[in-house]
């Protein structure tokens, strides 16, 4: 790896993590038709701790925030001061995210019938084989976009009849039990497909629920970063300390400079989001992954009638 590399590679993540066109699909596309595999995973999870950096930089006086209503309410329940009904906006997003991430769980479960767990099958999606996931897991990104910032607004339109005017935008600003738990298994279906957007298909889940916009995608946003951490630990481990023994070798300069470049790019990707979303321009998105995923399941088709990949002419895997 060259420091080039090293900024592309930072680039790409630090867009696609945060921006809602899936940076899993995108990284098996170019995967696909380069032929380069991925074989630096501490690389990797430098990476993922760079958009890390990006959130905290974004959300860093709400963390604060949420942090302080988490001690204090800890406080409150061991004193039994707390009350469910007169939670705040910070103790109530922090109960949310809790709950909110309950359902990841469920991705550790076992697969009757083999030895694999709910989270492998995005390795198994990965392959080339099932690149048609990729590009149909795509289309069915921008087609909850679209539900969604039709949903989005009517709720509008509905409020605007009712001469209802909110700062920040129509829609709840507290969430349920309920909207926390369709917010978490939408994720965990993020996960296990490449090319479904986890940022896109979390903040679509809550406009259905009536979730005002911009709560929704700091939501959304707030929510993944436990699964950044988690991913980072999990992979960073593998990283370290292969199964296989070997020696991990590592150039300090590439990895720097690429957690560098995708906490930067991740920066200016979410506030491009937030710009978006408050400007009523996701259509962007929706024309993006549905023509990208529309071209990527062509391919595929291709492929799998020809049984090679067509960029390398290497046989399919499965």
């Amino acid at each position: 790896m060259n420091i080039f590399n090293a900024i592309l590679q930072g680039v790409i993540q630090g867009l696609t993590e945060f921006l809602p066109v899936s940076s899993s699909g995108h990284l098996n596309i170019i995967q696909h038709i380069t032929g380069m595999e991925e074989d630096n995973l501490f690389f990797s999870v430098m990476l993922h701790i760079g958009t890390l950096a990006a959130v905290v930089g974004v959300y860093v006086k709400l963390i604060f925030r949420l942090l302080k209503a988490f001690g204090l309410m800890v406080r409150d329940i061991f004193t039994g001061k707390f009350k469910w009904k007169e939670m705040d906006n910070e103790r109530n997003m922090v109960m949310m995210l809790i709950i909110g991430l309950v359902p990841l769980f469920f991705l550790f479960l076992p697969i009757p019938g083999t030895d694999m767990r709910l989270k492998d099958l995005a390795d198994l999606f990965s392959k080339s084989g099932y690149l048609i996931v990729v590009g149909l897991s795509l289309m069915t990104t921008g087609t909850l976009l679209y539900i969604g910032d039709r949903k989005n607004k009517k709720m509008t339109d509905l409020y605007k009849q009712k001469g209802v005017t909110r700062k920040g935008g129509a829609g709840r600003r507290k969430y349920t039990v309920t909207d926390a738990l369709a917010v978490g298994f939408t994720q965990c279906a993020a996960a296990l497909f490449p090319g479904l957007s986890r940022s896109g298909s979390t903040l679509v889940a809550s406009e259905l629920r009536g979730m005002n916009k911009q709560v929704a995608l700091d939501y959304s946003f707030l929510l993944g970063t436990p699964a950044i951490v988690a991913a980072a630990l999990l992979e960073g481990k593998d990283a370290l300390f292969p199964k296989d023994g070997a020696p991990v070798t590592v150039d300090y300069w590439c990895v720097i400079v690429g957690m560098v470049v995708a906490a930067f790019v991740g920066f200016l990707a979410i506030k491009l989001f937030k710009w978006l979303l408050q400007t009523n321009r996701m259509i962007i998105f929706v024309g993006y992954t549905i023509g990208v995923g529309e071209l990527i399941t062509i391919i595929s088709v291709i492929e799998l009638v020809k049984g090679c990949n067509i960029f390398s002419g290497m046989p399919l895997q499965f």
